[in-house]
């Protein structure tokens, strides 16, 4: 049983999970973004607790997180969610208390090797895993490994440039992906082109849209359009890059795929011609709202069971 932990900007959750990739049993609590050691000590609190429920004992501690992290250290980065984490060990210290091996990694490749694993991504030795909610993020499986860029780093695949005269992201560059067709710009560019007297325009969400784009609404069905036009460009990308066997698709946006996903197959036939494209499977994540905490999870698996099992 191993105990799983998922870490993000405003709560924790805390499961076990077995090795078929079931979650036995599960909580979760608000993060309090600047007392580290009550966190730690909330997630050893946690982790007993749920073991308990489960009827087991913690063999193990899996952890993903919002990043940046640095999976060899088993420490945060500059985490902006988390300031007062930064820099702290919770793979020392969750070792220290339990008296287990205990691995982690970005929150990103965790859902990636989950998927891969357990998922909607078995048996594909080329994978990649893109989530798409209020930023984009993902992981990449290459020859059934976790892909890692230089110094251990997680690559950001939600910041290759789409369109260079597009909006202005925190990533210092303007038109990247993420700043095109995550969740907050398909809002942004219903706001941007709703004809005055539109009724829906003030604090609409991307699900909303989406749920107007079904009711026939011509504004919205475009933002959906448009979305799915910047969703499409990335995949392609991606695909033209690493010709993977499959990319699953995950997050809050692509709740909505089935509203999108002709529009991106059209675009991905269109624009990859040299690769076989058909060839790449999109699927849709398969692991449901457990995914993060199963990640977790298989993030202890990759790290230390026999042969990447």
């Amino acid at each position: 049983m191993i105990g799983a932990v998922d870490i993000g900007g405003t709560k924790i959750a805390v499961g076990m999970v077995d090795d078929k990739g079931k979650v036995l049993s599960r909580m979760e609590s608000p993060t309090d973004p600047n007392r580290y050691s009550d966190g730690i000590e909330l997630i050893a609190h946690m982790l007993r607790r749920t073991a308990q429920r489960a009827g087991g004992q913690v063999t193990g501690i899996g952890i993903g997180s919002t990043g940046p992290v640095d999976p060899m250290r088993g420490e945060f980065g500059d985490v902006d969610f988390l300031p007062g984490w930064r820099g702290k060990s919770p793979v020392k210290d969750l070792a220290q208390v339990f008296s287990v091996q205990v691995a982690l990694e970005n929150d990103a490749d965790a859902a990636a090797l989950a998927e891969a694993g357990w998922g909607a991504g078995r048996n594909r030795t080329r994978l990649i895993y893109v989530t798409v909610g209020t930023g984009i993020g993902g992981g990449i499986i290459l020859d059934g490994k976790l892909y890692r860029g230089v110094d251990g780093a997680h690559p950001e695949i939600g910041h290759h440039v789409i369109d260079p005269a597009g909006p202005q992201c925190t990533c210092g560059f303007r038109g990247c992906w993420e700043s095109l067709a995550a969740g907050p710009a398909m809002v942004g560019w219903l706001q941007h082109n709703a004809p005055a007297g539109y009724p829906h325009g003030d604090g609409i969400t991307a699900k909303r849209i989406c749920e107007l784009a079904r009711e026939g609404d011509k504004v919205a069905v475009q933002a959906v359009e448009t979305e799915a036009y910047y969703l499409g460009l990335g995949l392609a990308n991606l695909i033209n890059l690493f010709t993977p066997d499959a990319i699953v698709l995950s997050g809050s946006v692509m709740k909505s795929a089935d509203l999108m996903m002709e529009r991106m197959r059209t675009l991905i036939r269109s624009g990859c011609r040299f690769v076989p494209a058909n060839k790449t499977e999109l699927a849709m994540a398969s692991l449901g709202d457990d995914t993060n905490l199963i990640g977790a999870a298989r993030v202890w698996h990759y790290r230390f069971a026999s042969a990447h099992s």
